[in-house]
This record gives C-alpha cells, structure tokens and sequence, in this order.
C-alpha cells in the first residue's frame, strides 16, 4: 500500500515528525482503518527517498502513542484507535490549519474584520457545492 505522505524539506518541521502527522491524520479520517498494513520501513523510506533511521522513528513514535502497531514477522498495522482520539486529531488539525491561514492574512496585513469576512464568503461557497 503507498501512503499519500508529502514531505516538505524546506518546512521547519522535522521530516519524521510530518510523516507522523500525515499517518495520523489518515488514520483519523478513516483513509486508513484498524488493521490496514503499513509499508514496512524500507519500502517507505524508499518511496519517500529519506533515510529507514527517519522512518523508524516516525513508526516508534506512532506505535508508543497507540497509532500502529507491529507484529514481528507479520508487519505493522493501523492499531484501533478510540473515535474520541480520532475526533480530537481532526479538531486539533483544523484549528492548525485555521490559524496557519490567519497568519497568512496577517501577513499580507488584513483586517480581522476582512479575515472574518473572507472565511464567511468561502464557507458559504463550500456549503453550495
């Protein structure tokens, strides 16, 4: 299975760190469900052309956090994660996501009167689609 994983090597976050949330974040959509297999660590760090040392930490992260797990000689798989964690991740990525477009607009030295309006005008035509 290849993971829809983009990697951004100019971000200041760290490249094991995005990969981690990009798991998470599949996991928490339900893009990938309890007992879906992961790419092992080399097929991934492959795919992504970073290093297996990358990959593995990224993995043990997940797994101590209760996201994956691994079977010696099976292979790692999504673990069952509680819908509550789940619910809480997509909030928490929203909201990052809400305040990276506010500092966005910041920058370019919009009002939170214009921010406000804007996000209105879009939501709107989201919700006509």
């Amino acid at each position: 299975m290849k993971l829809p994983i983009r990697l951004s090597k100019s971000s200041r976050e760290p490249i094991y760190h995005q990969i981690e949330n990009q798991i998470k974040t599949l996991i928490a959509s339900g893009q990938l469900i309890t007992g879906d297999p992961l790419p092992s660590i080399r097929v991934l760090a492959k795919e992504l052309e970073i290093s297996s040392i990358t990959i593995r930490k990224a993995y043990q992260n997940l797994e101590y956090n209760g996201f994956i797990q691994t079977s010696q000689g099976k292979g790692t798989f999504v673990a069952e994660v509680d819908p509550d964690m789940k619910a809480h991740m997509a909030s928490q990525e929203v909201e990052e996501a809400i305040l990276k477009a506010i500092s966005t607009a910041k920058q370019h030295e919009l009002s939170n009167e214009e921010i406000l309006t804007m996000f209105k005008s879009l939501l709107q035509k989201e919700e006509k689609r």
